[in-house]
């Protein structure tokens, strides 16, 4: 009996010393992660906010990008009608104004009579002065007229970039085949490759050099009218319609009947002059052929008696 309750006695304090260890164990890996996890922060690793992995700073993938106005690629296009008292001196003027902001003469056409004077001048500015420059030019004389339009490319210039940095990693790879070809079939055939490659990207830059052209200087296109000259005379828009078909319809068909009897009336003279002397042949032609044609009567001692 007394060996038996040892035995109980030292199966129990086994069983507490085994559970002791394992809580021991846990407290101990516990305590090493909470560690590692202090000194992550310690050690300059972002918060949990901040790691790629984290939900808060995930952008939302379906929004769209946005840019600034400033990262834009924006065309802007004007014209401009005034009408000055001196058209020279106006246009002298406008030029001016264009160097002043920083921009250049793109065309100027200039033409003067007794009765009035005209001149249209084309003016590259930048475009940040764009609109500025446009208040100076109505401020010449009494404004006309004014059209101002604008572009946004930025998609385009975007596309153009991307191109243009594939094609020139074609080129690059292409210039280094060309070095490693061993035999002269692959020699002419990279060379024929490469150029073609490289004339691609020449295109590719030359509509960027276009593109870049058009929107760090944009295009105002003045008109300079002396006293006496016409004001342009806006563009009516253009009806559409079942009535303006049948407008156009009985237009044209009035149109088509002036045109036939102009045509009938200039051919009426020709036709009585020569007309009525070929009817009259004709009819003399047909009187003669019918008498010839005419039978002869045949005689009575000319009939023959039957034999008996």
């Amino acid at each position: 009996m007394a060996y038996r309750k040892w035995w109980r006695v030292a199966l129990a304090a086994g069983v507490v010393a085994l559970v002791a260890a394992g809580c021991g164990s846990g407290g101990g890996s516990d305590s090493g992660a909470s560690s590692v996890e202090n000194a992550a922060p310690a050690q300059g690793a972002p918060p949990a906010a901040d790691k790629p992995g984290a939900e808060a700073a995930a952008p939302d993938a379906g929004a769209p990008v946005k840019y600034r106005l400033d990262d834009r690629a924006i065309v802007y296009t004007g014209s401009i009608t005034v009408r000055v008292e001196d058209v020279s001196a106006a246009a002298a003027e406008a030029t001016s104004i264009a160097t002043g902001s920083g921009g250049f003469v793109g065309g100027d056409k200039r033409s003067s009579t007794d009765a009035y004077a005209e001149a249209t001048i084309v003016l590259r500015v930048p475009a940040p002065k764009f609109t500025a420059v446009v208040d100076q030019l109505a401020k010449l004389g009494d404004q006309q007229q004014r059209d101002v339009s604008t572009e946004d490319v930025t998609e385009e210039a975007l596309d153009l970039d991307a191109r243009i940095s594939s094609q020139r990693a074609r080129v690059d790879s292409g210039r280094r085949l060309l070095a490693q070809a061993k035999t002269l079939s692959e020699l002419v055939m990279l060379e024929g490759e490469l150029a073609k490659r490289e004339a691609d990207l020449a295109s590719l830059e030359a509509k960027k050099r276009r593109m870049d052209n058009l929107t760090a200087l944009s295009t105002i296109t003045v008109t300079l009218l002396g006293p006496e000259a016409e004001a342009p005379v806006e563009e009516e828009e253009t009806e559409i319609g079942f009535l303006t078909g049948l407008k156009g319809g009985w237009n044209a068909l009035v149109g088509a009947l002036v045109v036939l009897l102009t045509v009938v009336g200039a051919l009426l003279p020709w036709l009585v002059a020569l007309g009525l002397p070929v009817v009259g042949a004709l009819w003399l032609a047909r009187r003669l052929r019918r008498r010839r044609i005419q039978p002869v009567p045949a005689s009575p001692s000319a009939v023959t008696q039957p034999h008996p």
